[in-house]
C-alpha cells in the first residue's frame, strides 16, 4: 500500500526558539547537523534522506522565504507546495490538498532530523483508510504520523498553529512501538543539533 501514501514535509516553521539562542538570521532547517550515519547535512537534508524510496509521493510544505530549502527538497524528488503562513494546521492542510487522491500521508517535521529510515518505513506500511498510525517509544508518542485516506477532509480542514491532535480523538490509533529515540527529537535550540542517545 505505500505506494499509494504521500510523505508531506512540514518546513513553514519560523524556529523562533533557535534563533533566539543562534541568531535571528539563523534558519535551523539549515544549521550543520551530524545523522546518526555519522554524515554532516543541514537539519533538512538529515530529514529528506530519511524518507525510503519507496514512498514516491513526495511534498514539501514551506514559505517562499527559504531557497535553500527548496532547491534541497526538489533535488531529493519532492514537490514544492508554497504558503504564506507558519503554522502547523495550514501546512498540514496545504500538503494534503496537494496530492488529496492518495490513499494516505505519512507527515514528517522538518526539524527532526534524527529519526531512522526504517521508522519512517515502519509507520508507512500499513496505513489504514480509517486508522491513524504513530510510533511509540518508551510510551510516548512520537513522529512521523501516519493517517489514511478517511481522514482526508479533516486534514485539510486544519488551520492556525493546531496540528492534527483533535482527529486522534476519533479514530483507530495504531500505535507502532519503536526503538528510535529520534522520533521524539526534534531541534528547538542549537544543542539539539548533536544526537545523543
Amino acid at each position: 500500500m505505500s505506494e499509494s501514501i504521500g510523505v508531506i514535509v512540514l518546513a513553514a516553521g519560523q524556529g523562533s526558539r533557535f534563533m533566539q539562542v543562534a541568531g535571528a538570521d539563523r534558519d535551523k532547517l539549515l544549521a550543520d547537523c551530524t545523522g546518526r550515519d555519522g554524515a554532516v547535512r543541514s537539519v533538512i537534508e538529515q530529514v529528506l534522506v530519511s524518507v525510503p524510496a519507496s514512498l514516491a509521493k513526495r511534498v514539501l510544505v514551506t514559505t517562499e522565504d527559504r531557497p535553500q530549502v527548496i532547491r534541497m527538497a526538489q533535488a531529493y524528488g519532492f514537490e514544492i507546495v508554497l504558503i504564506e503562513s507558519s503554522g502547523m494546521g495550514d501546512s498540514i492542510a496545504a500538503g494534503v490538498a496537494a496530492c488529496s487522491q492518495l490513499g494516505g500521508w505519512l507527515i514528517l517535521l522538518g526539524d527532526m532530523p534524527f529519526i531512522l529510515p526504517s521508522t519512517v518505513e515502519q509507520v508507512a506500511t500499513g496505513i489504514a483508510d480509517d486508522g491513524i498510525r504513530v510510533p511509540v517509544i518508551n510510551g510516548e508518542y512520537g513522529h512521523p504520523v501516519g493517517f489514511g485516506r478517511g481522514f482526508g477532509a479533516g486534514l485539510m480542514g486544519l488551520s492556525g498553529d493546531r496540528g492534527a491532535k483533535p482527529l486522534f480523538a476519533s479514530a483507530k490509533v495504531v500505535e507502532v512501538k519503536v526503538d528510535d529515540p529520534g522520533v521524539l527529537w526534534d531541534v528547538d535550540v542549537p544543542e539539539a543539533l548533536v544526537f545523543t542517545r
